[in-house]
C-alpha cells in the first residue's frame, strides 16, 4: 500500500479507535447534536472498516490531500480503508478542533496512530482536518487534508 494511502488510513482510524473500544472518541460536545452524532459514526465507520458506513458519511466529491500532494477520492480511501490486512492496533488523540456553522462544519487534531499493513508495524504522528458539510439536510465529509507532523 503506498506510504499515502498508508498514512491516511492509519489517521482516518485514529478518531475511531477508542470509539470502538467503548472509550470517548473525541469532545464532541458543544457540537449541534446531529454533527456530532454524524462525527461519531463516521468514526466508528472508520475503526470498522465498513465500507457502507463511509460511503454514507463521505460526500460524493469528497477529496482526501496529503502532505506529499498526493490526493484520493471517496472511492480510492474506501478501497484502501476496507483492503484486507490493515489494522490498527493503537491510535491516540492529542488535540481536538471544532469550527461549526449551520451548514458547515471543520473537525480535527493531532494523533499518534500504530498499526499494521499486510503484517508490517506502521506508525504516523499527524495532523488532520475533516471539513463537513450539511446537504440536503444531512452531514457528510467532504475534504481531508492530513500532514505529517514531525
Amino acid at each position: 500500500m503506498p506510504s499515502v494511502i498508508r498514512t491516511w488510513v492509519l489517521v482516518a482510524t485514529l478518531v475511531a479507535a477508542p470509539a470502538y473500544a467503548g472509550q470517548e472518541i473525541g469532545d464532541y460536545r458543544g457540537l449541534p447534536s446531529d454533527l456530532a452524532t454524524a462525527a461519531t459514526a463516521f468514526d466508528i465507520a472508520q475503526a470498522r472498516s465498513d465500507g457502507a458506513g463511509l460511503r454514507r458519511w463521505l460526500a460524493d466529491d469528497y477529496v482526501l490531500l496529503t502532505s506529499d500532494g498526493g490526493s484520493q477520492t471517496k472511492a480510492q480511501l474506501i478501497a484502501a480503508t476496507t483492503a484486507p490486512g490493515h489494522s490498527t492496533s493503537w491510535v491516540a488523540l492529542s488535540k481536538q478542533i471544532r469550527r461549526y456553522w449551520p451548514d458547515g462544519a471543520v473537525l480535527g487534531g493531532i494523533v499518534d496512530a500504530r498499526g499494521f499493513d499486510h503484517g508490517k508495524p506502521t506508525s504516523t504522528h499527524a495532523r488532520f482536518v475533516d471539513v463537513w458539510a450539511k446537504r440536503h439536510g444531512r452531514w457528510q465529509v467532504i475534504f481531508t487534508r492530513v500532514n505529517e507532523a514531525r
